[in-house]
């Protein structure tokens, strides 16, 4: 069944910096803007630019990704001639057949790619959002001629030591790249998108595969192909965020609501799977009690709200008790917010309960979490999923409370900033 175009998602990322978030699901699995998981977004994108092939790679904590994807029919990938396949690790009893790197995990899936014989292979990572036309993209790649075209945009010459950095001719032909340089030489960075002439990339994942490499593209496909074959990048304007921090997370939720902040869901037209997200299709209106007050928020379908929300992103099912005030904050699905409390500047997780007369966000920012101090050190909350949090307390910013942490195990009314309760 030959296809001209078909994709391979990589969405087996683990995601640790985004610490408790990812740690029963995979990073693409995360819950976004509501209604959405991180994943939708790409899903999407493939969708509008008609690529109804999709082999998705899944590893770390896959089920719920893969209960979410289910057969692909929320993005029009299934029928006799379309689908979305998840393709997990060919796991047996050596370490080594898990995925050693991202050109490993495509390796181990080459007979996905052989099956349908495709000019081109799309390959994007499932954790970033962004809206592309792959399309415009593919012609670029075919007027160049090219094996291998990169997408790239320009970021902050003091972020470009997060993002493989290339240097290109006046022609846009790649004539240099280094994987996360210490000390960049430009910002031109690449974003994870690549197109490879098929032919071609099969030869050098078989290649590299005999090597003693890290199995990598970044570190290993790219460099190799810039000095044999002609390399194009290919620069992409718009909107496009990695959140693969707690900070990014926390941002680029609150872009939705900022009109010119270039990311729109309703113009990027973001589908997602209506029956897994707990048959959200299914959620009643939402229902504003007389004390309601909404400002620059998105509710989702389910919610009770009798409380005051501002600037914030509410998932489904949410009930917000009068009295209590929501700012800056990121709530996720059927969250219980008792009477008269506060929230500012939070991320709480599905199925947390908490009590009346609280206040979650307290205080100065300028000390971070001491046992993750790298993950949350700019003021912002965190609540595990189906953590339970007791009348009367009182919580600081930069505080991790871990999923399912009991109302029990609570031994004073006050934490402090930084502290992580698990």
């Amino acid at each position: 069944m030959k296809k001209r175009t078909i994709a391979m998602l990589l969405a087996g990322g683990q995601g640790s910096r985004l610490n408790i978030l990812s740690q029963k699901r995979a990073k693409p699995a995360v819950p976004f803007g509501g209604i959405y998981r991180i994943i939708d977004f790409v899903m999407s994108n493939l969708m509008h630019s008609d690529i109804t092939n999709v082999g998705i790679l899944t590893q770390y904590k896959p089920a719920s990704l893969m209960n979410h994807i289910s057969v692909g029919e929320a993005w029009d990938m299934f029928g006799r001639t379309r689908d979305a396949r998840i393709l997990p690790p060919h796991t047996g009893e050596e370490a080594s057949d898990w995925y050693r790197g991202t050109a490993d995990a495509i390796y181990q899936n080459i007979n996905y790619i052989e099956h349908y014989a495709p000019e081109e292979v799309l390959i994007v990572s499932g954790d970033h959002i962004y809206k592309m036309d792959y399309i415009e993209m593919l012609e670029f790649h075919r007027s160049k001629k090219s094996a291998l075209t990169i997408a790239c945009k320009q970021v902050p010459l003091e972020l470009a030591n997060q993002f493989g950095i290339m240097e290109t001719d006046k022609n846009e032909r790649i004539i240099g790249f280094e994987e996360k340089p210490k000390e960049p030489k430009n910002n031109l960075a690449s974003l994870g998108i690549y197109i490879f002439d098929t032919e071609i990339l099969l030869k050098e994942l078989k290649a590299d595969a005999l090597k003693k490499t890290a199995h990598d593209f970044g570190k290993n496909i790219i460099p190799s192909m810039i000095k044999d074959y002609n390399v194009y990048a290919y620069t992409f304007n718009g909107y496009w965020q990695d959140v693969g921090t707690i900070e990014a997370y926390w941002q680029t939720n609150m872009d939705i609501l900022d009109h010119t902040s270039g990311l729109d869901l309703k113009e990027w037209k973001v589908r997602t799977n209506l029956i897994s997200e707990q048959n959200l299709i299914d959620r009643p209106p939402v229902r504003l009690e007389e004390s309601a007050h909404i400002s620059n928020s998105i509710i989702s379908p389910g919610c009770i709200i009798a409380g005051r929300v501002e600037d914030s992103i509410i998932g489904p099912g949410v009930v917000i008790d009068s009295g209590a005030v929501i700012h800056n904050s990121i709530l996720m699905h059927n969250l219980i917010i008792g009477k008269d409390t506060t929230i500012d500047n939070c991320i709480i997780d599905k199925d947390v309960q908490i009590g009346e007369n609280c206040y979650i966000g307290c205080g100065s920012a300028t000390i971070p979490n001491k046992k993750y101090p790298t993950h949350l050190n700019n003021g912002i909350t965190l609540i595990g999923k189906g953590a339970v949090i007791p009348n009367n307390i009182k919580i600081g910013r930069n505080v991790i409370i871990f999923p399912n942490f009991p109302a029990k195990k609570y031994k004073t009314d006050e934490i402090a900033t930084g502290e992580t309760l698990c």
